[in-house]
């Protein structure tokens, strides 16, 4: 089963986020994309889902896209694929709760350590979605060089890893603000993955 790296476009850009709902932060996010009228994945964790029910609501409410992140930001390199399928399934589950209405067509490994889980997400349903490029922004270094990571760093058609979970995002939030009208001005497009979530 082939991870999603890129959407179609030369142009193109898909940002996604991990580990939230965060109270503080994707709440702002929310506000930013929105006012950019740019759509997004965000990937969940199931914990977190069922502490802030709200904010997935909002999340899907946005028209934005909801991933399965796993229940607890476990590494499943090494688990079998009973236990990976039992917590994906959990995780699913508790977002499903706070959003019963809309569908989790995907689904991204903690840390990108996937062992068996794509496998195990495409018979649940899920397209197994991975990244082109990684700011680094788990370590906040600056809310420029953030800009200029995003900036910088796009190639056609990445999807692109950010966070508004896993910590204070402030600097994501705004680095996100800020390079949606840079790279507009540059020629980029904001998409989402078209087609079926499952090959």
């Amino acid at each position: 089963m082939d991870v999603m790296e890129t959407v179609p476009g030369d142009r193109s850009v898909c940002l996604t986020f991990d580990d939230g709902p965060n109270p503080v932060d994707t709440p702002r996010l929310l506000e930013v994309l929105r006012r950019h009228e740019v759509r997004a994945i965000f990937f969940l964790l199931g914990q977190f889902a069922l502490k802030y029910p709200d904010i997935v609501r909002a999340i899907a409410a946005d028209g934005h896209l909801l991933g399965n992140h796993g229940m607890h930001h476990d590494d499943l390199a090494d688990w079998p694929e009973d236990r990976i399928e039992a917590d994906l399934r959990k995780a699913t589950e508790a977002i499903g709760s706070a959003a019963p209405d809309t569908p989790i067509p995907y689904f991204r490994a903690p840390y990108g350590s996937w062992g068996r889980s794509p496998q195990v997400a495409a018979a649940l349903g899920m397209r197994p979605v991975g990244w082109r490029l990684a700011i680094g922004d788990w370590r906040p270094p600056g809310t420029d060089v953030l800009v200029e990571r995003i900036t910088a760093g796009v190639t056609p058609g990445a999807i692109v890893l950010l966070h508004d979970g896993g910590g204070d995002r402030h600097q994501t939030v705004e680095a996100v603000d800020a390079a949606i009208p840079l790279l507009r001005a540059d020629g980029w497009t904001f998409t989402l993955p078209t087609g079926p979530a499952t090959p």
